[in-house]
């Protein structure tokens, strides 16, 4: 029997709110245990709860990027469970009346193509706090700094298919919250996780299989070995008819495997019931449209943009709108170039491939978009060529100097005398005379070592528009 996979995403993303959902208590990352609490975080007796009225404008930022119906009425609730970092016995959430519903995002296939997968509904949360294992004593220690830290929760329908799927669904999700301005999309300080739900079906059934949980993940290449595994021992469990349980899972990515944590709850495990001391959430047509006005461009129109204005490949330019740091560089690098391409070439190679080796994210390059714009600008006018201009570029890496001040303290200023190459061209064929026999012998491949022996001779700076014609003459 043939199986297929039936995935649904839960994506839990911190709001971006200098103070937490209910409280005036900091949300900034990284601060001792229990710096920012207050009696409201920490569930205190007779404290009250206020909505901070950002986040709610952040959540309806993220409704209207997924095109999402934003209710002019929804409502929180008290979601009861106990657990140590969750001081109140309950977390307030919404469930009955979330502030958005029905909307979806369009991802890219392997094959190429388009797939729009749903979005069932997008509700406002706090976060829980955190729970620090002791690895000496047989004890754990409760961090309640994430407490009250202004989540939305964002719940995909079951039309996720594979593991490359749910791994495009969460890199678009992801960009779309930054370009925002939502979420720091940071995945390892839990900014951005994300829970899995995954289930088989015979191919060609209406009906749903038996679920698992994943919880917590926290990286996209997680993501998608966890549910490709998932996958994998689901199907071992029906083919050998054993019974798929319906759980909680968490994933080991030391061992490459997923471990039951605990039996899944179902909604009525809860007891949900709208929280006594929040008023329902109102948003009117103003607020909505106050928001609508501060949207940015999104990553789906700005990619189309690029390939109509800059003449880029879809490829080239889903490349450079990953993200909107990414985005926002290469424009201002080209803002007084005219070779868009070789521009597009220099930021998707040599750039990314030393943030890379650096592991720098775009915002904290060495390199800024002025100073690359200059180094490229001296390619563009032939003052230097592309091999001396990397050669300046690792320099500016190092040493953080303009490009045109390195070239001139090297004098690597790019040799364009015609008559001065034409020199050089006549002594390398006089000094390679069987390499000259054999090029008009047929083997025209030899025509790189002529290049090369011109630029060993110039150190680099031959210009290779001038002296590729005059060694095709010549030879």
């Amino acid at each position: 029997m043939v199986f297929e996979p039936v995935i649904g995403l839960e994506v839990h993303a911190q709001l971006k709110t200098k103070t937490k959902i209910f409280c005036g208590c900091s949300t900034e990352f990284g601060r001792s245990p229990n710096a920012n609490t207050c009696p409201v975080c920490t569930g205190m007796p007779g404290v009250l709860p206020v909505l901070n009225k950002q986040a709610v404008t952040f959540a309806i930022k993220a409704a209207l990027a997924t095109d999402c119906s934003i209710a002019r009425q929804s409502r929180f609730d008290r979601k009861n469970y106990f657990y140590p970092d969750l001081p109140k016995g309950y977390q307030i959430s919404q469930y009955a009346a979330p502030i958005a519903e029905h909307g979806h995002l369009d991802i890219e296939t392997e094959e190429g193509g388009v797939k729009t997968i749903g979005i069932t509904r997008i509700h406002m949360e706090e976060d829980a706090g955190k729970l620090i294992h002791d690895p000496i004593r047989a004890k754990s220690l409760v961090d309640l700094n994430r407490t009250g830290v202004p989540l939305i929760e964002i719940v995909s329908e079951p039309d996720i298919r594979t593991a490359k799927e749910a791994g495009a669904y969460l890199r678009k999700l992801h960009a779309i919250l930054k370009y925002i301005d939502v979420c720091d999309g940071n995945m390892e300080e839990g900014s951005f996780r994300c829970d899995a739900n995954i289930s088989l079906r015979p191919v060609g059934q209406k009906e749903f299989g038996i679920r698992a949980e994943l919880k917590n993940l926290n990286s996209f290449k997680h993501v998608e070995k966890a549910i490709n595994y998932e996958i994998q021992r689901q199907t071992l469990f029906l083919e050998e008819g054993r019974a798929i349980v319906q759980e909680t899972r968490l994933w080991d990515p030391d061992k490459n495997k997923t471990t039951s944590m605990r039996g899944k709850e179902e909604a009525h495990d809860y007891r949900y019931f709208p929280d006594p001391d929040l008023v329902p959430l109102i948003v009117d047509e103003k607020w909505i449209q106050s928001v609508t006005d501060q949207m940015p461009e999104l990553p789906d129109k700005k990619k189309a943009r690029f390939m109509a204005q800059f003449k880029l490949s879809a490829l080239d330019a889903g490349q450079l709108t990953a993200s909107l740091d990414l985005a926002n560089y290469f424009e201002e690098t080209i803002s007084k170039l005219t070779d868009i391409k070789q521009a597009a070439n220099w930021t998707m190679t040599t750039l990314m491939a030393m943030l890379n080796s650096k592991n720098l994210d775009i915002k904290c390059s060495p390199v800024k978009a002025p100073a690359f714009s200059k180094l490229l600008m001296l390619v563009e006018k032939g003052i230097i060529n592309a091999t001396t201009a990397k050669i300046v570029f690792d320099e500016m890496v190092e040493s953080g100097k303009s490009p045109d001040i390195i070239v001139r303290e090297k004098g690597l200023e790019q040799v364009s005398d015609h008559s001065e190459l034409a020199k050089m061209v006549d002594a390398v064929i006089r000094d390679n005379p069987d390499e000259v026999a054999a090029f008009r012998g047929g083997k025209t491949k030899l025509f790189s070592f002529f290049m090369g022996q011109i630029m060993k001779k110039t150190q680099g700076k031959a210009d290779p528009a001038i002296i590729t014609p005059l060694l095709k003459t010549k030879l």
